[in-house]
């Protein structure tokens, strides 16, 4: 049986901000109504990042909108999610962010057999002139698929 992979939302900010050193696969602990917005793609990963309370994993800044139908049983759309990873996993990023100075931010939320997954990166902040350089090379590829595309 393949994976069957539907991504929901996407962290392009992130891509633009930092480094990404290292990517896992983390598991979300939603409630009802929030898997149902999540499932109708009503999430926003921007200006979120991860932090470690007491040996768990928490996505903090993470806006997933109330479920119209929801009512009463909607939770707060900015709450702190809690992450599901293996406790070894949760303490060598804690590790490596707090010795390296690196972050630990959400880079893309998608649904895999029926359970919304977070990809999350051990990440290294860009200073402005790596922004530039990457803009710069994005654009330079551009123009030359555009050639290339012209010429054949």
């Amino acid at each position: 049986m393949p994976d069957e992979i539907k991504t929901i939302a996407k962290n392009k900010k992130a891509y633009h901000d930092y480094f990404v050193l290292e990517k896992y696969e983390a598991g979300i602990e939603l409630f009802g109504t929030e898997i149902k917005s999540v499932r109708a793609g009503r999430v926003n990963l921007k200006d979120s990042f991860c932090s470690v309370d007491d040996g768990e994993m928490y996505a903090i800044g993470m806006h997933i909108s109330p479920y119209e139908m929801g009512n009463r049983f909607n939770r707060d759309p900015l709450r702190k999610k809690r992450l599901l990873l293996h406790k070894r996993e949760i303490m060598k990023l804690f590790g490596e962010s707090q010795q390296q100075g690196l972050s630990i931010i959400p880079l893309e939320l998608y649904i895999k057999n029926g359970r919304a997954k977070l990809e999350i990166g051990l990440c290294k902040g860009k200073k402005l002139y790596d922004k530039r350089a990457t803009e710069a090379k994005k654009s330079a590829q551009r123009t030359m698929e555009r050639e290339f595309k012209e010429r054949y």
